[in-house]
């Protein structure tokens, strides 16, 4: 079955509209596959980076390459440097068609990176977090950043994974170690009771999915492997991960949003596991026909959580069809097909 005998009707003519560059861009690229150097692709690549969105985004960056004040850029959420970066990634935004989103990559790593690796909201590794650290690892390389610092970035990312080489965060004269908020090996998080956070766990599998193939170590083969137990081991569909402050949990899972900050979907949980090469997966199953039943009579899908007036640009009102959180699910089962 193809990507799109699964659809309910063809919204590819929605999505190519011109009046929505950054859309038409993506449509382009991930749906329809054109190569990097075909004309038309070219073409809606220089208008997406020109007007729209990712335009907006990067009118707001102060020349030294943050946004609202400067240093590690966590806060405030959702406008400052760790929040534009990240949304600039999810938009399709390159290095190689602004000069000012590689100066914010460097930027990033000057002063959001430890001497371990980590990216912190602090500065020193007390203040990572796999939310945080996987986001910025995915979006750098999204961008097209090819800094050799990353690999650092990607290898603290598997290791935290495993716990390989890190002490517990008792040990605090250990040279590496665990704090209040990575706390632990398996996504564990203080913010979730110190037990594994799904949330974060996805941002560090979207990641490790996104860093090449052929680049991989066997760590972060391992790390790859240890999370897919982790994700796969329970149903996505029902996201029955460990709730350190509630009984059952977040609705928030069953909401497809757009832009996706730390906060997380299943549809974005089922773009980790599918990037990763497990799109066929059967255990994959229930959670592909759970988001094949959200697309509307014209094969579209609504916008369910967003961050209306808290980041640069609003991407359309909530409970209607929206084409970025489309684009989201056609790339899914285009990959599953």
């Amino acid at each position: 079955m193809s990507w799109q005998d699964q659809l309910k009707a063809d919204p590819l003519p929605w999505l190519l509209d011109t009046n929505a560059p950054g859309v038409r861009y993506l449509a382009l690229r991930d749906l329809l596959g054109l190569p990097a150097n075909d004309p038309q692709l070219a073409a809606a690549r220089c208008a997406a980076h020109r007007t729209g969105p990712i335009a907006a985004v990067l009118d707001q960056m102060n020349q030294a390459g943050f946004w609202v004040e400067p240093g590690p850029g966590y806060t405030p959420k959702y406008r400052s440097t760790v929040w534009s970066v990240v949304l600039l990634a999810q938009l399709g935004a390159s290095v190689h068609e602004d000069p000012r989103i590689a100066a914010t990559c460097t930027y990033v790593l000057d002063h959001a990176l430890t001497p371990d690796g980590q990216f912190s909201t602090t500065s020193t590794a007390a203040g990572t977090a796999d939310c945080l650290h996987g986001n910025l690892c995915w979006a750098l390389v999204e961008l097209g950043c090819t800094d050799p610092r990353l690999e650092k970035a990607f290898d603290w990312l598997a290791r935290s994974v495993t716990g390989e080489g890190i002490a517990p965060m008792e040990e605090r004269d250990a040279p590496v170690r665990y704090y209040a908020g990575k706390c632990g090996p398996t996504f564990a998080c203080g913010a979730n009771n110190r037990l594994p956070c799904a949330w974060g766990g996805v941002k560090v599998m979207l990641a490790l999915g996104r860093w090449p193939a052929d680049r991989r170590t066997p760590a972060m083969q391992r790390a790859i492997e240890h999370g897919v137990a982790f994700f796969l081991g329970s149903d996505p569909a029902l996201a029955d991960y460990p709730n350190g402050w509630a009984e059952k949990p977040s609705g928030n899972w069953w909401k497809f949003g757009f832009p996706v900050f730390y906060v997380t979907d299943l549809l974005q949980n089922t773009e980790a596991l599918v990037a990763l090469g497990y799109g066929r997966d059967p255990r994959l199953s229930h959670a592909l026909d759970l988001i094949r039943e959200k697309q509307d009579v014209a094969g579209r899908w609504p916008l369910e959580y967003d961050y209306t007036g808290k980041t640069w640009v609003d991407f359309g009102p909530k409970k209607q069809p929206n084409p970025w959180v489309t684009i989201r699910a056609l790339r899914v089962l285009k990959a599953t097909a």
